[in-house]
């Protein structure tokens, strides 16, 4: 495989942060698997020992080291351990940018410490159900007052919808006359009207609480409007390229175990007297999938630099975010099959590999949606060929 370019740092931060997860997460993932939660023990450890949002700038409590690099190090361990369902970097780099990059210093002093120490846990309300991929379809709604907004509606499906101790909101502010006239709101635990239905009950990422939240007559004070009124949606689509590079990561790192735990099993289970290594049809399956899986993550990391120099676009985030949700659904399905009979038992590793991949081409954004914004680009009249590309 080829060579990877990380530091030596990172390549020290990645051995401490591998030694946290096997020491404070990965004892306790199947008590939360079964509870349906993460402790809240797990962010308070996480932000204590750096591992939480260590990208803001120093006076917040981070460290002022933005290069995704290191949370590319963090969501590749965390998958790598199966422990993606505590979904740490949904609250660490999915959410918490929005503060920096939309929030005012007020917010950001008021708000950033806790979500660094891990004492306040963040998650992002956008999804409903009559809206998923079609922002445009929300029907939660937002009403200014004179030092306040009043708001109302529901969502779904929303990750950390239980732990979260601050949601970030979005709402229609000018319904009748604009459907993508959107504001985002900073909605606190324990504001009079803000509810929680049941943690409900997944197909897979089991210890990811995942929530229905409800909005009556919500008293949102002015200092809680996220960036200026009615820029929501633009907001929202300037963090997804963001977003499906951090699906990236994790998908392909997900798929990679995938694969070590097919090739470790086939090494040692035998059939008609020998291992399955050993027939060509197990050899040729797994050549295939090593194939495809080290250029998606050569594609990958080559995203992660075009990130880190700003360069990256939301179409080549879409092909990232659609090869690896595919791979890590293929790579889970074809170490089931070579597993056999066991790959149905959920004692086997590769069963829960299996079940957590299938939200993965659903989850920010379906691979229907990424072949939209791909071929919008590929077949419109600005592209380039590539004989005519200047290198």
């Amino acid at each position: 495989m080829l060579q990877r370019e990380f530091t030596e740092e990172q390549n020290m931060f990645r051995d401490a942060y591998r030694k946290f997860l096997a020491s404070e997460i990965v004892p306790h993932m199947e008590g939360w698997r079964e509870a349906g939660i993460v402790d809240r023990e797990a962010f308070l450890k996480a932000g204590a020992q750096g591992f939480l949002m260590i990208w803001p700038e120093e006076k917040y409590g981070g460290t002022g080291d933005d290069d995704f690099r290191f949370e590319q190090i963090i969501i590749e361990e965390t998958a790598y351990a199966r422990c993606g369902d505590w979904y740490n970097s949904l609250h660490s780099r999915l959410v918490g940018p929005y503060l920096t990059r939309f929030g005012n210093e007020e917010q950001c002093q008021r708000l950033l410490p806790g979500c660094i120490s891990g004492n306040t846990i963040l998650a992002i309300a956008m999804t409903e159900p009559d809206a998923g991929s079609d922002l445009a379809g929300m029907r939660a709604t937002a009403v200014e007052r004179d030092d306040h907004w009043v708001l109302n509606g529901s969502k779904t499906y929303i990750s950390n919808g239980i732990n979260a101790d601050l949601v970030i909101v979005a709402a229609k502010t000018d319904p009748e006359n604009n459907p993508h006239h959107m504001t985002l709101f900073l909605v606190e635990r324990g504001m009079p009207g803000f509810e929680r239905g049941r943690n409900l009950d997944k197909m897979g990422m089991k210890a990811q609480d995942t929530a229905e939240l409800f909005f009556n007559d919500v008293q949102i004070p002015k200092a809680n409007v996220l960036g200026e009124p009615g820029k929501g949606f633009i907001y929202l689509m300037e963090g997804l390229a963001e977003e499906r590079l951090m699906g990236a990561a994790g998908y392909i790192a997900a798929a990679q175990l995938s694969w070590d735990l097919a090739a470790a099993y086939v090494k040692e289970r035998k059939a008609f007297g020998k291992p399955l290594a050993a027939f060509q049809n197990t050899q040729f399956k797994l050549a295939e999938m090593r194939t495809e899986l080290d250029l998606a993550q050569t594609y990958v990391d080559q995203c992660v630099r075009a990130f880190n120099a700003g360069q990256l676009t939301a179409v080549d985030a879409a092909k990232a975010k659609l090869v690896t949700s595919e791979l890590q659904i293929a790579a889970a399905d074809l170490g089931v099959q070579l597993h056999g009979g066991a790959g149905y038992m959920d004692e086997y590793p590769i069963s829960r590999q299996y079940t957590d991949a299938r939200i993965a081409t659903i989850y920010a954004g379906s691979s229907e949606v990424m072949k939209i914004i791909i071929s919008r680009d590929c077949l419109s009249d600005d592209y380039v060929p590539f004989n005519t590309r200047n290198f």
